[in-house]
């Protein structure tokens, strides 16, 4: 599947692009498109190496940074979001050193979740190599240190969200397995952070399969609105787009995303050209 046309194509100049290794950071491009609908967006999954939670950070890194340069190469975006916490938290200083536009990154929301919690006992649910990672604990001593911060990490929960937005089934008790040691021991977060970009597209199957009403905190606005601050761009409605999806590898799985990809209004889905 080397293009799909969704509907009229048409170039606007200095597009923005979002990257993650799967359709995780669709949950950034949502935000980006609640706050700047005019703004155009090429989002580019590298589902060639899916997932990156479990692979060494050089690779990562080296991934992270070769996608990037070829977007770079061929849209000359204004800017570039890394929407994975794991390629973020690990690739975001070389990312910036690389590219010649600001690149934002994206972290687990622990600052918002230690100012708005009021029981001062948090959750952070992330991928286990989130969890584990010095960065995310230093965010916890920085923002949330009067806190009991209850962590759990998943990595099926990511492969949950990709299957969800292929319309394949995902049981209910599989979201109460994924969230049941926040409530073990009589322990109880009143919220909880998303700490994957994978995991604000299952938030309404999440609170189903809560004990309890549950606050979901992401980073989805805040890097709405930082996007919006650098490009000095107030947000228009009404301007048509012309948005791109992107993959890296073969296209098993993608057809099964189109449905999804058009609701969300992406025009074109195609294979990311690669110099050889």
């Amino acid at each position: 599947m080397k293009s799909s046309s969704m509907k009229g194509h048409s170039i606007k100049s200095r597009p923005i692009v979002i990257f993650d290794s799967g359709v995780g950071g669709l949950s950034i491009y949502q935000e980006v498109k609640r706050k700047l609908p005019d703004i155009e967006v090429i989002y580019c999954a590298d589902n060639e190496a899916f997932p990156y939670g479990s692979k060494p950070e050089t690779e990562v890194i080296d991934r992270t940074l070769y996608c990037l340069n070829e977007l770079a190469r061929q849209f000359q975006p204004s800017l570039a979001i890394i929407a994975c916490n794991t390629a973020s938290t690990i690739s975001l200083p070389k990312a910036r050193q690389a590219l010649q536009i600001p690149v934002v990154g994206v972290v687990p929301a622990i600052k918002p979740a230690g100012e708005w919690s009021k029981k001062r006992r948090i959750g952070l649910l992330a991928t286990p190599g989130t969890i584990a990672r010095e960065y995310t604990q230093q965010l916890v001593r920085d923002f949330a240190k009067d806190c009991e911060v209850i962590m759990v990490g998943s990595s099926e929960l990511v492969d949950m969200a990709e299957r969800h937005l292929r319309d394949e089934p995902v049981g209910h008790e599989e979201f109460k397995a994924v969230i049941e040691p926040f409530f073990v021991n009589g322990q109880q977060p009143d919220c909880i952070v998303l700490g994957c970009t994978h995991f604000p597209l299952l938030e309404e199957q999440l609170q189903a399969a809560s004990p309890v009403p549950i606050h979901w905190i992401n980073s989805g606005e805040a890097i709405a609105r930082r996007v919006e601050y650098l490009l000095e761009r107030a947000p228009e409605s009404g301007t048509a787009n012309s948005d791109q999806f992107i993959y890296t590898g073969n296209d098993d799985g993608v057809q099964a995303l189109m449905p999804a990809l058009k609701s969300m209004g992406f025009e074109t889905v195609s294979q990311l050209e690669q110099e050889h």
